[in-house]
């Protein structure tokens, strides 16, 4: 009999399921479902009211109706009874209150008009003003957790947006007997059994096996009724590749699953892709690599430094500490330049920008035009391009773009490497990968090898690993994630090797780029941010 894992990948828009062969890596069956309500910014379904600015709100329902949709789908071509495994992976932080039978709020009567009863999708950043009160008082308090987050919390995590349910809607806040991760919330509804996963606790709920969760008398500090706070999250922390459950009965029934499979922990969508590019070891630095650039690095032990967006026991590898970060526009800035300027595909004007050479252009950009995510965590800067003149062509801004988020990249690798966090080469997916020129510059700026993951479907694969793991050899899975990983991933498609004359070229670039962000980024940042407030006054009401 066949032995086959399967991974199901939420991510904003959709779900996705992938069926893999345990023993090939054969990607079997795979199928997609859009969530009928999308992300939800300006009202909710059934009601008139105008949404409030930086809403995105989404229907845990439509989750559910997914699942089950790719779930029985994939199961036309692989028998239940062959799935030995699944593993979840869910955009985070993803959160929703539910009452403590797994019944999310938005589906009660009372509260279905009440936006903060509903799911507060990971881009949802209306909590910012309690961001920024839970970074003003943590600062005052000197709180250890900043240390693990290079001082900076987002509004997209749990905390702010617990504390805007607070403030906004106090009887939801109330009624809530949990604040779940999305994720989570789907392995309880599949298994019945509440768990709450190691990586969107660490990365996005402030919480650490070396300290727990905020304490009590922070939060009361943020505001008094948020005292408690903890007694509303789930207690037992899991890792991926850890059984959390397994398919109950009723699940079954639904979902055409045999009861008893596995589940494992439910992981953040960007840190499955890890497994399923391929690694399963310290050293190599993982770039998922669309729109932004989300990166990843395993490491065997806990440094503290400022520079990366978080750090976490087992939050991505078991045994390992996994630390994020990213780059808020890589794909997107590339975009940006042919849409708006040139109107032209991507490929015509980088098949031009591949035939100059290093330096060639005399530009260098810096890469801010979504704001700095990393090292700097500060989202209100900007982007430049210095040395334009009159005969400065497209192909040239384009290929110091790309640069640019090479650049970028360094800034963030060196910062590793500098405070003791071994990087040994990078490994990549996502769309840019089928780019040559994006992964030949990056190669040569940073003067490591550049690895592009064989599956186009990375991050679902690393779910489906996870549920192999879950498994366990005794069930047909595999004890660890290297022995997943070694037979359910293949082998790299390309790797590009540093041209050392390239490399010699760029370093020269780099320290003017390197001098450029630390003028602009930490010197007199004051500068971007006046014109942006100059913008802002000037924009018409």
């Amino acid at each position: 009999m066949k032995r086959y894992a399967l991974g199901l990948d939420f991510g904003t828009e959709s779900v996705r399921a992938l069926v893999v062969d345990c023993e090939t890596g054969r990607e079997a069956a795979e199928a997609t479902c859009a969530y009928a309500h999308g992300v939800i910014t300006e009202t909710l379904p059934g009601d008139s009211k105008k949404l409030i600015s930086e809403s995105a709100l989404q229907c845990p329902a439509d989750y559910m109706n997914g699942m089950l949709t790719v779930t029985r789908t994939v199961l036309e071509k692989v028998p239940a009874n062959e799935i030995i495994g699944i593993g979840i992976d869910f955009t985070a932080c993803t959160v929703l209150p539910i009452k403590s039978d797994g019944t999310s709020l938005c589906a009660l009567p009372e509260f279905k008009n009440e936006p903060n009863a509903w799911v507060k999708l990971w881009k949802h950043h209306a909590a910012q003003p309690q961001a920024d009160r839970v970074n003003e008082i943590a600062h005052a308090r000197g709180e250890k957790f900043l240390e693990y987050y290079s001082g900076i919390i987002s509004s997209e995590w749990l905390v702010p947006k617990c504390l805007e349910t607070l403030e906004r809607a106090p009887g939801v806040y109330a009624a809530a007997d949990l604040f779940i991760e999305a994720g989570d919330w789907v392995v309880q509804q599949m298994t019945g059994a509440f768990t709450r996963n190691a990586c969107a606790a660490g990365y996005k709920g402030m919480w650490s096996e070396e300290l727990g969760n905020p304490s009590p008398e922070f939060l009361a500090a943020l505001n008094p009724e948020l005292a408690g706070l903890n007694d509303k999250l789930v207690a037992k922390i899991v890792a991926a590749g850890e059984e959390a459950g397994t398919i109950s009965a009723a699940f079954a029934k639904l979902s055409g699953l045999q009861a008893g499979t596995p589940v494992s922990g439910a992981i953040i969508d960007a840190h499955s892709g890890v497994p399923g590019m391929g690694v399963s070891t310290a050293g190599p630095f993982c770039m998922i690599m669309g729109t932004s650039s989300c990166q990843m690095l395993p490491a065997e032990k806990l440094h503290l430094f400022n520079g990366y967006a978080g750090v976490v026991k087992d939050g991505i590898l078991p045994g390992m500490y996994g630390y994020e970060s990213g780059q808020a526009a890589v794909g997107d800035l590339f975009g940006w330049f042919t849409k708006k300027f040139m109107n032209q595909p991507i490929q015509e004007i980088e098949a031009k920008a591949a035939q100059l050479k290093p330096g060639e252009s005399g530009l260098i950009a810096l890469d801010w035009m979504n704001g700095n995510r990393s090292v700097l965590m500060d989202a209100g800067l900007s982007g430049m391009i210095l040395g334009l003149t009159l005969s400065s062509k497209p192909e040239e801004v384009h290929r110091a773009l790309i640069e640019a988020t090479a650049f970028g990249t360094k800034i963030i690798v060196d910062s590793y490497v500098n405070n003791g966090v071994p990087v040994s080469e990078l490994v990549a997916c996502g769309g840019l990968i089928r780019f040559d020129l994006v992964m030949q510059i990056y190669a040569d700026v940073l003067e490591l090898p550049v690895k592009t993951a064989a599956s186009g479907q990375a991050v679902a694969l690393g779910s489906a690993i996870f549920g192999a793991v879950a498994a366990g050899k005794n069930r047909g899975g595999f004890d660890t994630v290297e022995e997943a990983v070694a037979n359910m991933t293949k082998p790299a498609t390309k790797t590009f090797m540093p041209n050392p004359a390239a490399s010699k070229i760029y370093r020269e670039l780099f320290a003017v780029y390197k001098r450029c962000h630390d003028i602009f980024g930490r010197e007199e940042k004051q500068l971007m941010k006046a014109l942006k407030q100059i913008k802002a006054v000037g924009t018409p009401r």
